[in-house]
C-alpha cells in the first residue's frame, strides 16, 4: 500500500477518534443538565425550554459526531452471523465492500439530499420556535452534513486499511 494512503488512513483515523473522544463528554454533560431541568422542576417549579432544548442539541451532536469513532472502533450494529467466525482476510473483503457499496453512498446520498435543507436553514439562520429556545437550529442542522463528511472518510480510511489486509499473503488456516 502506498505510504500516502496509509498516512491518509491514519490522519482520518486520528481525527474522528479525536472528535469521538470530544463529543463522548456531552453524555456527561447531557446527565448533568436533565439532573438540573428535573431539579428545577420538581425542586423550585420552574422549567426552561433552553436547557431542554441544549439536552436534544448534546443528544443529536453525541451520535452525529461520534458515529465515524464508532465505525473506526467496529462497534458498530453488525448481523455477524457469517461474520464472526470468518478469516481475517474474509472479512476484509466484507468490510472493503460494505464500505464501498453500502457506506460511502449512504453518505453521498445523505449529502445530496441534506445540503439544501440545510442552506436554507442558514439562508434564515433558522432558530427555536420558542422564544426562550435555542436560536441555532442551522448549527444543529450543520452536525448532518459533518456526519456524512465523517463517516465517508472513516469508510476510505476502512477501505484503504482492508485492502492492505488483502494485498498482504494470506495466513495458512
Amino acid at each position: 500500500m502506498p505510504l500516502f494512503l496509509t498516512r491518509l488512513a491514519h490522519l482520518i483515523d486520528w481525527a474522528n477518534h479525536r472528535i469521538g473522544a470530544s463529543v463522548a463528554w456531552l453524555s456527561v454533560a447531557m446527565v448533568l443538565v436533565q439532573f438540573l431541568i428535573v431539579g428545577m422542576r420538581y425542586v423550585f417549579g420552574i422549567g426552561s425550554i433552553l436547557l431542554q432544548e441544549a439536552v436534544l442539541y448534546m443528544h443529536g451532536c453525541l451520535f452525529m459526531l461520534a458515529a465515524a469513532d464508532t465505525l473506526l472502533q467496529n462497534e458498530h450494529v453488525r448481523v455477524d452471523i457469517f461474520y464472526a467466525r470468518a478469516s481475517a482476510h474474509r472479512k476484509a473483503l466484507i468490510d472493503l465492500l460494505g464500505c464501498a457499496f453500502l457506506v460511502l453512498p449512504v453518505c453521498v446520498l445523505l449529502l445530496y439530499v441534506s445540503w439544501n435543507y440545510v442552506a436554507l436553514s442558514w439562508s434564515v439562520l433558522e432558530g427555536s420556535r420558542e422564544t426562550s429556545g435555542i436560536q441555532g437550529i442551522f448549527l444543529l442542522k450543520s452536525v448532518i452534513i459533518v456526519f456524512a463528511v465523517q463517516l465517508a472518510l472513516q469508510a476510505v480510511s476502512g477501505m484503504i486499511k482492508n485492502a492492505a489486509i488483502l494485498r498482504a499473503p494470506q495466513e495458512a488456516a
